[in-house]
């Protein structure tokens, strides 16, 4: 119960410290570099209201990934040396972001720092990253994160408790005289709040179906914690059918993004025909990818086909939809649900935060982004185990009353939404660790393109554009505004080509060209969407001069 000192120490700010979409994110490099992280953390902590965060309780916890242990470490002292009384941390440092978002909103936390670099590789040559997120346990918003980034070239001083190094792989509590450190079980919290949400009596009698096989890859990042304990513990899934179970500092060597590239064994398994189900996650547990016997489910579809399935197989929805939203570059498949439901449906910009207002107003239930993020208001981040078991429980209701060897599959009850609501083919490519200048330089063509107006009416065989701009939101809760938000165009049968410089890496640039095409005609809902799309594709890349501006002929990830 010995009380401390804090050391005031001199620092000097230092170049490069705005967060982008989802927190900060550099090379693990950069990150150990002098007091990087300390100011970081002192910024944040400085523009916080100041009465609120003394005597407050923060969450703290990340992915696993190399320097999460020494990181931990210097956050705990900071935080101490800033008044903050009470810090909950995952077990080992252990917590994914989802369940950082659950343990705000059950412990009424003040906030939490997250150190993850989500989906990016981790190791002493990759990534690292740390995010701020708000008391109602989602991101930080973007008059937080640009507060944040405007502290960090006034910083001088940061505020460090002499304390010892606090052993995380105990449960339980250490006080040092106002201040006090509670290791929580990393799981605990975010069971509890899916035993509330879902039906486990029915999901497990799915699991236990002879006919039925599941196959999950946590791509040695946080959620092999969670799966372990959620799908063998309560559920009885073979430790072998939980790939890449244990977290790593490095992933084990794995890219951990869950889509058809990164997660090839996994896709390759689906394909053999021998599983019905498999999905995997990403570093941080907030992705997930769904997929079928030989089946891929986009992203995109997937929000939908939850949503128009939610209150029938969902004990949470059961009183019915709030509304719904995407991303604006996630396809229209979405929006068709909302009309048809009568839904209220918000179109708003890549990064989660955008839901949150929403959310918090009561005005949306279920949302989701192409990026392989799906979620609802049961938190305020995406979470990837949430909806695996949305899926789960939308094949345990449809399968409720089928015979063993007759059980309805994902495959056909996607097929079964496309024949209700019509097809959006989608396709996303991605052009990662494009050198910068000639990325802003493709953008830039395309942004004068649009500016001049002069692909208005432009036609592109049976396709005319009808509309080009550069997405503005205005959120309709707070009235903020945020613009450049991707650059749109628009034909007139409602096909969309969208390109965007993504905020989620840490060296270079990543080019993210966008592809959204309905199809109603049954006869052709069944393409190939790499052939649907190739028309659109083929525009978008005369438009942008995309190969000859990058010298990139082909896409590095294709979802």
């Amino acid at each position: 119960m010995a009380s401390f000192k804090v050391n005031v120490v001199p620092t000097k700010p230092i170049e490069g410290q705005k967060p982008g979409t989802s927190g900060l994110r550099k090379k693990v490099k950069v990150f150990t570099e002098g007091h990087y992280l300390h100011n970081f953390v002192q910024s944040t902590l400085d523009i916080l209201p100041q009465d609120k965060l003394h005597g407050s309780t923060l969450v703290l916890g990340g992915d696993g990934r190399y320097f999460n242990k020494e990181a931990l470490q210097i956050i705990i002292k900071i935080a101490a040396g800033n008044g903050v009384a009470k810090l909950f941390i995952g077990h080992n440092g252990i917590l994914s972001t989802p369940a950082v978002s659950a343990i705000i909103r059950r412990r009424h936390a003040f906030g939490a720092f997250i150190l993850t670099a989500s989906h990016n590789p981790g190791g002493p040559t990759a990534d690292f990253g740390i995010k701020y997120n708000i008391s109602n346990g989602g991101p930080a918003p973007e008059n937080v994160t640009n507060a944040i980034y405007t502290r960090t070239t006034q910083i001088s001083e940061f505020k460090l408790a002499d304390l010892p190094d606090v052993d995380l792989s105990v449960l339980g509590v250490k006080k040092w005289g106002h201040f006090e450190v509670e290791v929580i079980d990393s799981v605990d919290d975010y069971l509890s709040l899916l035993k509330e949400l879902f039906d486990f009596d029915s999901i497990n009698r799915l699991f236990h179906r002879k006919d039925f096989k599941f196959l999950f890859d946590s791509m040695g990042g946080v959620t092999g914690v969670y799966s372990r304990r959620i799908f063998h513990g309560v559920f009885g899934v073979p430790l072998e059918n939980l790939l890449n179970s244990v977290p790593s500092e490095d992933f084990m060597g794995l890219h951990p993004d869950p889509n058809l590239t990164y997660a090839a064994d996994l896709v390759t398994k689906l394909n053999s025909g021998e599983y019905d189900f498999g999905c995997a996650s990403d570093g941080d547990g907030d992705r997930n990818m769904i997929l079928g016997k030989k089946f891929f489910v986009n992203p995109s579809d997937s929000v939908a086909v939850i949503a128009a399935n939610a209150v029938q197989s969902i004990p949470y929805f059961k009183g019915g939809l709030k509304g719904v939203a995407r991303s604006m570059p996630t396809s229209a498949a979405l929006d068709r649900v909302a009309a048809k439901l009568g839904l209220g449906f918000y179109e708003v910009p890549t990064g989660w935060k955008f839901f949150g207002n929403l959310m918090d107003a009561d005005k949306l239930s279920v949302c989701g982004e192409e990026s392989f993020g799906t979620g609802s208001d049961h938190i305020r981040e995406k979470d990837g185990v949430w909806a695996i078991i949305a899926w789960l429980s939308i094949l345990a209701h449809r399968n409720a009353h089928t015979e063993e060897g007759k059980l309805i599959t994902i495959e056909q009850i996607v097929k079964e939404h496309w024949a209700t609501y019509g097809r959006n083919f989608f396709s996303r490519y991605d052009y990662e660790e494009v050198k910068s200048a000639p990325a802003d330089e493709m953008m830039n063509h395309v942004a004068a393109q649009i500016k001049s107006g002069e692909l208005i009416g432009k036609k592109f065989g049976s396709l005319v554009i009808a509309k080009a701009d550069n997405f503005e939101y205005v959120d309709p809760v707070d009235k903020s505004v945020s613009t450049n938000q991707g650059l749109r165009l628009i034909f007139e049968d409602g096909s969309r080509i969208i390109y965007r410089l993504s905020g989620t890496g840490s060296s270079g640039a990543t080019i993210r060209v966008y592809f959204d095409q309905y199809e109603s005609n049954p006869a052709h809902i069944n393409t190939d969407p790499q052939e649907a799309l190739k028309p659109l594709i083929n525009i978008a890349l005369q438009i942008s001069k995309l190969r000859e501006f990058t010298e990139r002929d082909h896409p590095t990830v294709i979802t």
